[in-house]
């Protein structure tokens, strides 16, 4: 009779094997098991389904290439990569936290040096990008804020826009080589 679920020590020997000898079939029967129950926990959390997915796929990169660092006798395969993948999130927060940001919030933050010749220079600078800004193609613009203003990644952002990766990295670029020319030509400095 075959069981549904493999049992604690098969699962470690699967990432034994993985850690040892690279073995690619005991890390497509770990990827099997393990993905769909992380990204369900992480989803419990509080998580995006979205973020959830990108989330539990990087673990599973991460134990690919640390699998060799797994030792049986301090703790269950299960133990460690759920370990692996509460850090990850806990890394993921943080990074959320520091870069997201409102479009609107950046641009209506009060300069207390108002009415100096540093504030007008400053002003014009700031009317120039979003001039700049505004010129680019709706999906380039898109691509900026999620990257930028919300501090996603770009798997995120393909995962979210429904788009490939490379579409998304070829907007990004195409949107800063348009930004570089438009803010070169209307003389900002620095560009």
């Amino acid at each position: 009779m075959r069981r549904k679920y493999p049992v604690a020590r098969d699962l470690d020997d699967l990432l034994t094997a993985v850690g040892t000898n690279r073995d690619g079939a005991a890390f497509t029967a770990l990827f099997d098991h393990f993905r769909p129950r992380l990204q369900a926990q992480m989803i419990r959390l509080g998580m995006a389904p979205f973020a959830a997915a990108d989330l539990a796929q990087d673990v599973m990169e991460t134990i690919w290439r640390k699998a060799h660092l797994f030792d049986r006798r301090i703790a269950p395969a299960s133990t460690w990569i759920f370990r692996i993948a509460h850090n990850r999130r806990i890394d993921v927060g943080r990074r959320s936290r520091e870069l997201s940001c409102a479009t609107e919030e950046l641009f209506a933050i009060a300069d207390p040096a108002a009415g100096s010749e540093a504030n007008i220079d400053s002003s014009q600078r700031e009317a120039r990008v979003h001039a700049a800004l505004g010129a680019l193609p709706q999906d380039q613009l898109k691509m900026v804020q999620l990257a930028f203003f919300e501090g996603l990644s770009h798997a995120t952002i393909a995962a979210r826009t429904n788009l490939p990766i490379g579409t998304v990295k070829s907007r990004l670029r195409l949107a800063f080589a348009r930004l570089r020319r438009l803010l070169r030509d209307a003389g900002v400095v620095g560009v």
